[in-house]
């Protein structure tokens, strides 16, 4: 009986200190961002907690809401405790590696939308998630063998496409993205591969800031008639955007970054594994 309530004990104690320091890890999170006069802070939550590879530590994933200039903005942060003390990031010293990379959150059931599905079969009980941007020059090789292997598997596997243009380094692709969605849309069949297999080189650069431009090597390419009025569609806007929030709410920051099967992989090879 002793015992029991021992462990009891030790339990209890344990919960009131684990909260006890995720309320410390909200209260120092909301004062560190209201240092800054022009931010004003309406909330902080935490997103996601784990346990590190390390003793004693765990990782947080916040959720900032705050006003900045008479506009609402919501934010993440990451942030590594053990109770005292407080660090942006850990690394393995040996390895280098960060431990930001173990963070990622788990995609939820709403990534495995029908509408962005392009190969393999929505069923499939293995699942893979990309998020790519189709002028990085890694995602160029990269998503046509990911498609590839899908397809080869189709039975096996479900594979879901989300747009996240990095358009600091390639502002081209800008208008790409919203001309991939139209292409889509227009019953263009495999337009992801056969955008990522294309050479745009042939027609512009990836730091084009010039829609027209950027239309008129598409329409070249694809056999296409698109304007600069069907680019800039309030509805092809929207979706390439609400694709990037998508990204940013499970920590994407650059591309290729793939999920299989729900969590972040940040080999990129384990769909290779998969379907055989």
């Amino acid at each position: 009986m002793f015992l029991k309530l021992l462990l009891a004990s030790t339990l209890l104690s344990s919960v009131v200190f684990a909260n006890a320091v995720d309320d410390a890890i909200i209260k120092f999170e909301k004062k560190r961002f209201s240092k800054n006069s022009q931010i004003e802070v309406k909330d902080v939550k935490i997103n996601m907690k784990k346990k590190m590879p390390l003793e004693g530590w765990h990782g947080y994933i916040i959720d900032v809401t705050a006003e900045v200039q008479g506009k609402e903005l919501k934010a993440k942060d990451m942030v590594f405790s053990n109770g005292t003390f407080v660090s942006p990031d850990l690394f393995d010293i040996k390895t280098g590696a960060s431990l930001k990379d173990n963070m990622s959150p788990t995609l939820s059931a709403e990534y495995y939308n029908k509408s962005h599905l392009i190969a393999g079969n929505h069923k499939a009980k293995n699942k893979i998630v990309v998020f790519s941007d189709p002028l990085c020059p890694f995602c160029m090789d990269y998503i046509p063998d990911v498609i590839q292997h899908v397809k080869k598997n189709s039975d096996t596997i479900a594979l879901y496409y989300y747009h996240f243009p990095l358009l600091r380094l390639h502002p081209a692709a800008d208008a790409l993205t919203k001309l991939m969605e139209l292409a889509k849309h227009k019953g263009i069949k495999d337009i992801e591969l056969k955008v990522y297999e294309a050479d745009w080189d042939k027609h512009f650069s990836e730091r084009e800031t010039n829609h027209q431009k950027v239309i008129d090597g598409f329409n070249k390419e694809f056999k296409t008639n698109f304007s600069f009025t069907d680019v800039m569609t309030k509805e092809g806007r929207e979706a390439v955007l609400l694709d990037i929030k998508m990204g940013e709410e499970v920590m994407v920051q650059g591309t290729p970054t793939i999920f299989v099967n729900g969590e972040k992989d940040n080999s990129k090879l384990k769909y290779e594994t998969l379907g055989k």
